[in-house]
């Protein structure tokens, strides 16, 4: 039992490191637990880290039984404490010895109180019984009786919710609003409440330009008598000082320099804490390090500069891999690559790939030429030209049936994208296409296109496989010029997706995408290529239809592909588990003759989905049925596949 400026809180000093109240009664000097290697080590029962074989392994195994009763705790609070106890979980594996049992009780016993303290209770109590002994009272090397499981007891009393009640701000902290941090005197006192807010006006203060800010008091004083707790915490921001040297550590094969300017951390430009967590991630997402990790220097240069440290891990340049969709409607499709990500020392990256689709559709060896066939080279040159510019070429071919055109395609591209912010990108470039196509028009008709795409992104999303929160959208213009005809058209497309979380960890999230385009010029249909005409339908676009089956028709039945189209996706994305969710779905959409949409041929689909969520992105299987089935048409359609569906 620990006593503060006269008050009670039953708990001791482990107790509140595991509440991470710690923080707020004890020094700041008591950080956080840090990462242990990745071997396996147990000490008196308690294994601190390593695989399942190691339990096999337990010196002087000393077997127990476990009773946790939480009194007055509600169904919510009583599934914490569970989930918190080790001893409850553990409680299939031997400990070492008797003094191994007391430790993990001990340790039981701290993460308890912590979990009350989070939970605003700062008046609980937590007593431990070991073989009918309160723990407190055993000698400092028990013996146990062992000719049966050894009984231990645990009884939680929960006591009633402090709020609370005066809260000071010292130092630079004292020019902030308590509460802008969630600390207003009559709400709950959760521990980790108050050790988020002393982080977040850390980080606020540290946003000014000041690196060497420091958390100098956090204290909590909690009086049991009013239910109360008053918090007192002090931060000195330091002064404002601009970014130093930057040196680069761990670099091998990647050159170093190249690593200092693509990181973007310019010497003379204002610390920014957003701006060293932005220039790790994009080095990160160049995919050639494992492990990427910024330092800042602990002190300001003579020049009252901050030099920077960056840390890398070179991972494996060269990599292959093989993926796989299916669709009741399409078939199975499966595709392979080959890739380098380092291929002359700045991160340049080689990607082959091919892929072939429409298995299941084929039902004999002739049918086989009727499979979709694509095949590609990229290469792509990050920091090309500037720091924020990238520059991409490709070459690739595909052979392509469907139900209304076939084509075999070979496309050259090459462009340009510019980051202007880490939110927005711009890009343009050059293209070259030449199509053979049949299609609802003639047989062997060939065109040679080239195009000027021209392209604007803004994404805002806090996850790019998974996203609960911000919006992604993007438009293309693309003037072209087909040369066997002489025709000139312009291509412009759009899309636009926003998401909006509710409740605790965002475990409801609404989706909505509105995509949009049009071909403008061109004269007869006809004249444009088959695969630069608008089809909607599909795991895509609109679920329950097949590939590409929404489109304007011939009066013989024949699709012809629009000048226009427009679809709306809304989706409930429902988590019922930390790894299962359930999505219903609306699809909506239309293709047009007409340069606009003239919604003459509206289409819907709707059906539910089903999400297992992976440390790579959910994996998604959709069933969906058109609600307007054309005559002939299809009647449902499965999707799967990896990441949500927009």
């Amino acid at each position: 039992m620990r006593r503060l400026s006269g008050l009670t809180l039953r708990t001791d000093s482990k107790a509140l490191r595991y509440a991470l109240a710690a923080a707020v009664v004890f020094p700041i000097g008591l950080g956080p637990f840090h990462a242990a290697p990745a071997s396996a080590f147990e000490i008196f029962g308690i294994k601190l880290f390593g695989g399942d074989d190691e339990d096999r392994d337990v010196i002087d195994p000393l077997d127990y039984t476990i009773t946790l009763e939480t009194g007055a705790a509600d169904r919510a609070l009583k599934k914490s404490l569970e989930n918190t106890s080790l001893l409850l979980a553990d409680e299939e594996k031997p400990v070492s010895g008797d003094l191994g049992l007391v430790i993990k009780a001990k340790d039981d016993r701290d993460r308890l109180i912590a979990t009350l303290y989070e939970q605003s209770l700062y008046g609980g109590i937590v007593k431990v019984f070991i073989d009918g002994r309160d723990l407190d009272s055993l000698p400092p090397n028990p013996t146990f009786d062992r000719s049966r499981p050894v009984p231990v007891t645990i009884t939680v009393q929960p006591g009633e919710p402090f709020t609370l009640g005066q809260i000071t701000l010292q130092d630079d902290a004292a020019r902030l609003d308590p509460a802008e941090f969630d600390l207003v005197p009559g709400e709950n006192a959760g521990s980790l409440k108050i050790l988020r807010a002393t982080e977040a006006m850390s980080e606020q203060l540290k946003a000014e330009g000041r690196p060497l800010t420091e958390v100098r008091e956090r204290h909590v004083v909690a009086d049991h008598r009013t239910k109360t707790v008053n918090v007192t915490i002090g931060v000195e921001a330091g002064p404002v000082a601009p970014l130093g040297s930057v040196t680069v550590r761990g670099a091998r094969t990647v050159d170093s320099a190249f690593i200092a300017r693509y990181s973007r951390l310019r010497p003379g430009d204002t610390y920014s804490p957003e701006q060293l967590r932005k220039a790790a991630e994009r080095l990160r997402m160049l995919g050639t390090f494992s492990s990427v990790t910024i330092n800042e220097a602990e002190s300001l240069a003579d020049d009252g500069s901050l030099p920077i440290g960056i840390t890398v891990s070179e991972g494996k340049h060269r990599y292959f891999g093989v993926g796989a969709s299916y669709s009741s409607l399409d078939g199975a499709g499966f595709e392979g690559y080959w890739g380098h990500r380092n291929l002359f020392g700045q991160a340049e990256s080689l990607r082959i790939e091919g892929a072939i689709r429409g298995l299941g559709e084929a039902k004999s060896i002739d049918d086989l030429s009727a499979l979709d066939y694509n095949a590609g080279i990229t290469f792509i040159k990050p920091g090309a030209f500037f720091p924020s510019a990238t520059l991409e070429a490709s070459i690739k071919g595909s052979s392509v049936t469907t139900d209304f055109y076939d084509a075999a395609t070979i496309t050259g591209k090459i462009g340009l994208s510019y980051e202007i912010t880490d939110q927005d990108k711009v890009n343009a470039g050059v293209s070259i296409a030449y199509d053979s196509i049949d299609d609802a028009f003639a047989d062997g008709n060939t065109y040679l296109t080239f195009g000027v795409p021209i392209g604007y992104a803004r994404d805002t999303r806090d996850n790019r496989l998974n996203p609960t929160e911000g919006h992604y959208g993007t438009v293309t213009i693309t003037p072209s010029y087909e040369f066997f005809d002489q025709t000139v058209f312009t291509s412009v497309e759009g899309s636009i997706s926003g998401y909006l979380g509710f409740g605790e960890e965002d475990r409801f999230v609404l989706a909505g995408r509105l995509s949009a385009g049009s071909l403008i010029g061109g004269g007869d249909l006809s004249a444009i290529p088959a695969t630069r005409r608008f089809f909607v339908g599909g795991g895509g676009s609109v679920r329950g239809y097949s590939f590409q089956e929404i489109t304007p028709y011939t009066d013989a039945g024949d699709g012809t592909g629009g000048r226009s189209f427009a679809t709306v996706n809304l989706e409930a994305r429902v988590s019922v588990t930390e790894t299962i969710g359930i999505v219903p779905f609306l699809d909506i959409g239309t293709a047009s003759d007409e340069t606009i949409p003239d919604f003459s041929d509206l289409r819907m689909g709707a059906g539910v989905g089903l999400r297992y969520m992976t440390p790579f992105g959910p994996l998604r299987l959709d069933v969906a049925m058109p609600l307007q089935r054309y005559d002939g048409g299809s009647r449902f359609g499965i999707y799967a596949g990896i990441g949500q569906s927009f």
